[in-house]
């Protein structure tokens, strides 16, 4: 119950603060700009908390810009934290007073009016940036990019990478962990020249392996760009020691305890716990005789194999989790960490990074290049934002980045609702001269809205269906 409750408060509060930044950038540009706002709402429904400041007029009214403070703004935060909302004075919503008619939004510029909108995503990408700027100033920590597999007969092999490879550079962004590698693959694609990538090999000396630039942004766009490339983190071998023993499961039924050290089955030795998860998987319904060592003394023991279906396929478990030594992955792990001003450039091209990567991932999903296994909902952001909080405040600062990121994309997705689709109005309304009808815009809304509930009802299914295995 705990562990729910701080889940659904850490998905609470990073809501709170992603939609505060998003709707200030409305608000603030508005103001900045001349435009009434009556309200600035965090959340939908019914209002929890309600403040309304002095209403001051302008000491000139015919000047737009000189918009102060006590416009009589009412700032609420409501019962349903899914989303906020600035509602600015417009004569499409109701009269409005000749005095203020300069102030209404609707009577604006294209320009104004664009600013305005484009400003909520916009404060989602400064904020990242400023986010990124704070990690790589206390020190992100990631994964070495030390090379482990390499596929036969892949681009990787081509160029000459080996296993125990340790990537320094690719082009010229630094990229020491598997996070950094991936989006300067991902950035570095399009290059004209052959990608010179650095690495210091198993023996200690620095080697350069170059990848072709076209072919590389070929398979890029095929999947998953390690695995396209035909590269592989090399991991950490995890000793086959049995943790967690799900009660009334195979494991416990044949009494294995938390603790268990597997040596071998059915006279296979077993060295590590993928060896031995991987020999169950292929094993269901049978009868499998192991050896394990407890308190210095082998046991024989023997287990009959669960059953289950994963993604259409019949696979063995046993019910037993793995016990990770707390040191394991210490030599796989170092901390990037940049002064402040170096930082400002770092953080500027990671969000950029991230949102090319965004873009590149909603163009193959709608085009079926992609999976919608990808998408994740509002389960999934929440359990993500109670594992980075619990990791630290660090983590979950990152973790508020790369949702920003997500948002300040998203809604400048060219649907109708959305930022982007106001935008995407204003834009014919520039080449045509005019508005579109009332009549028109309704519509456009109404397939918006339709497409929204269409992409929200789709993530929480794929949601459910990764809780359920």
């Amino acid at each position: 119950m705990d562990s729910l409750f701080f889940t659904l408060a850490s998905f609470i509060v990073a809501l709170a603060i992603l939609i505060a930044v998003h709707e200030f950038g409305h608000f603030w540009v508005a103001r900045k700009l001349g435009v009434k706002v009556l309200r600035f709402s965090i959340g939908f429904g019914k209002p929890l908390w309600r403040y309304q400041e002095a209403s001051e007029p302008a000491s000139n009214p015919s000047q737009g810009l000189a918009s102060k403070a006590g416009d009589g703004t009412e700032y609420v935060i409501a019962a349903i934290p899914l989303g906020g909302y600035v509602k600015m004075l417009d004569e499409r919503e109701g009269e409005v007073a000749e005095s203020e008619q300069h102030r209404a939004f609707n009577r604006q510029s294209i320009p104004v009016r664009s600013a305005i909108v484009a400003a909520g995503p916009l404060f989602n990408f400064i904020f990242a940036i400023l986010a990124f700027w704070f990690i790589f100033m206390v020190g992100d920590t990631g994964t070495r990019a030390i090379v482990g597999e390499i596929k036969p007969d892949s681009m990787a092999e081509i160029a000459g990478f080996q296993t125990g490879d340790e990537i320094s550079h690719i082009g010229n962004r630094y990229s020491p962990t598997w996070e950094s590698a991936l989006y300067a693959f991902l950035s570095e694609s399009g290059a004209d020249d052959d990608i010179p990538v650095k690495v210091t090999d198993a023996s200690g000396i620095q080697q350069t392996r170059l990848l072709p630039s076209g072919q590389l942004a070929e398979l890029i766009d095929q999947g998953n760009p390690l695995d396209s490339i035909g590269l592989s983190p090399k991991r950490p071998t995890i000793p086959p020691v049995l943790g967690q023993i799900v009660a009334g499961d195979p494991a416990d039924k044949a009494g294995l305890v938390a603790g268990d050290e597997v040596l071998s089955v059915d006279g296979v030795q077993i060295d590590s716990w993928q060896e031995f998860v991987s020999y169950v998987r292929k094993n269901p319904g049978k009868t499998i005789d192991l050896d394990v060592q407890r308190d210095g003394q082998g046991i024989p023991l023997q287990v009959v194999v669960g059953k289950q279906v994963v993604e259409g396929e019949l696979i063995g478990r046993i019910g037993a989790g793995v016990s990770v030594p707390d040191d394991l992955y210490d030599d796989y792990r170092t901390v990037i960490r940049y002064g402040p001003v170096e930082a400002i450039g770092v953080s500027v091209s990671k969000t950029w990074d991230m949102s090319i990567f965004l873009v590149k991932m909603v163009g193959r999903m709608i085009t079926g290049q992609a999976s919608v296994k990808n998408l994740s909902g509002p389960i999934s952001i929440a359990q993500t934002a109670g594992k980075s909080a619990s990791y630290g405040f660090a983590y979950f600062v990152k973790f508020l980045a790369l949702v920003s990121i997500s948002l300040g994309v998203l809604n400048l997705l060219p649907i109708p609702v959305l930022d982007g689709g106001h935008l995407f109005f204003f834009l014919i309304e520039a080449i045509k001269g005019g508005p579109l009808s009332e009549q028109a815009q309704l519509q456009g809304q109404k397939i918006g809205m339709i497409l929204l509930l269409a992409l929200m009802a789709l993530a929480f299914y794929v949601d459910i269906a990764r809780l359920l295995g």
